[in-house]
């Protein structure tokens, strides 16, 4: 068996582009899709597949780890998210050849089954941009909090950590105080609430500031506190944080993540399959993190192969939490593609059809082409007109 083609298919889902990958194979009627979305860097990335798939045409696609090895070796410069991200989406689509080939979903191959169903939450919105980055008042807050607790989930993730510097005031730390008194007071305490900050604190003062007001409530998490890189600011605001502490999306690799297992920053880590390096490095940082006593929620607010990805790579990982999820971020989601994850209040089932269980109608996808994103970060700004993290 032999690639013999790697094309990249681009679908505008309005928030965000799906860049889907689809290899080819010399077998008839054997191809495989991948996921490779990454947001404000459609055209990066699916040049970077382009560039890539030379490296690739005449191999074996069974042959998935060389195949990401000389993807690594011989790019020659180290890979970023850019590259990674365009690593994954082929990987991606290498799995699902695989289990086509064998008759077997993807989880089976990678260990097997260590669960009968997969936790997932959602966002505030359900998806909606608009919703998820800009709910600051407490009665919008609550209703749309229901909302997602009426659709059958009982898990959520919110987005209501201020953008901030240094220092933070006292009425910025109340408020996020009273707006998580309302979350819980609404939804109960049967329902596991997650505090995205996005990294926006820029002291481990200011996070842990931010932390002591929500703690109280119980959170699941509280995730990227501080900025992606600084595991020692990470670590102090891990240790002294009265809930558990998440974080690693924005990390590549399983050598960016090796230094939070070294010093036992986190809890709860977050590799993005999408992002990292596909399927099998995540597989590597998920047994390094439960030897460091961490549990793995995957982070995944991308597009319905990656979705599909994460439920098989959730269901053979015996250290996962809980999986993000937008299934349905569109309403002619179902037109374009049919994914194996099927919802049942707030789990998935396990799948058991070959490979991914994926199918993209390409004619339906070519509808919604390519559409530059926007970028939410008008709001990212002090009031004296200082730039700070989204």
């Amino acid at each position: 068996m032999a690639i013999t083609g790697v094309k990249t298919l681009v679908v505008n889902a309005e928030m965000r582009n799906w860049i889907f990958v689809k290899i080819e194979t010399d077998q008839d009627g054997l191809f495989g899709w991948g996921e490779a979305s990454l947001n404000w860097k459609t055209r990066a990335v699916t040049g970077a597949v382009e560039d890539l798939a030379p490296l690739i045409l005449g191999r074996d696609p069974r042959d998935i780890e060389q195949i990401v090895r000389v993807l690594k070796k011989h790019s020659y410069y180290r890979l970023g998210i850019i590259g990674a991200t365009a690593i994954s989406g082929i990987e991606h689509a290498l799995w699902d050849i695989f289990g086509k080939s064998v008759g077997l979903p993807v989880w089976r191959l990678l260990g097997g089954q260590t669960r009968d169903k997969v936790r997932v939450y959602t966002h505030l919105g359900l998806g909606d941009m608009k919703s998820v980055y800009e709910t600051f008042d407490p009665g919008a807050l609550r209703d749309k909090a229901l909302a997602v607790v009426e659709k059958g989930y009982d898990a959520l993730k919110v987005v209501f950590i201020p953008y901030s510097g240094h220092s933070v005031g006292i009425g910025a730390r109340r408020h996020v105080g009273r707006l998580m008194k309302t979350l819980r007071e609404a939804v109960g305490d049967d329902v596991d609430i997650m505090i995205d900050f996005h990294g926006r604190p820029a002291s481990t003062a200011v996070a842990l500031q931010f932390i002591e007001e929500l703690a109280p409530y119980g959170p699941m998490f509280c995730e990227e506190p501080v900025q992606p890189g600084d595991t020692e600011a990470l670590r102090i605001v891990t240790e002294r944080a009265g809930c558990p502490i998440a974080s690693g999306e924005r990390l590549v690799g399983f050598e960016e993540f090796e230094p939070l297992f070294r010093q036992n920053a986190l809890h709860i880590i977050q590799p993005d399959l999408n992002h990292t390096g596909g399927i099998l490095e995540g597989k590597r940082i998920a047994a390094a993190a439960d030897q460091a006593m961490m549990g793995v929620a995957p982070h995944n607010p991308n597009g319905p192969i990656a979705g599909a990805a994460a439920l098989h790579f959730d269901v053979a990982t015996p250290n996962f939490v809980i999986q993000e999820e937008m299934s349905g971020a569109v309403p002619w989601y179902d037109d374009v593609v049919r994914v194996p994850m099927r919802r049942t209040g707030s789990y998935w089932a396990v799948p058991e059809a070959p490979g991914l269980g994926v199918e993209i109608d390409e004619r339906e996808a070519a509808k919604h082409p390519f559409v530059p994103e926007v970028f939410h970060t008008k709001g990212a700004v002090l009031p004296d007109g200082t730039i700070v993290d989204w």
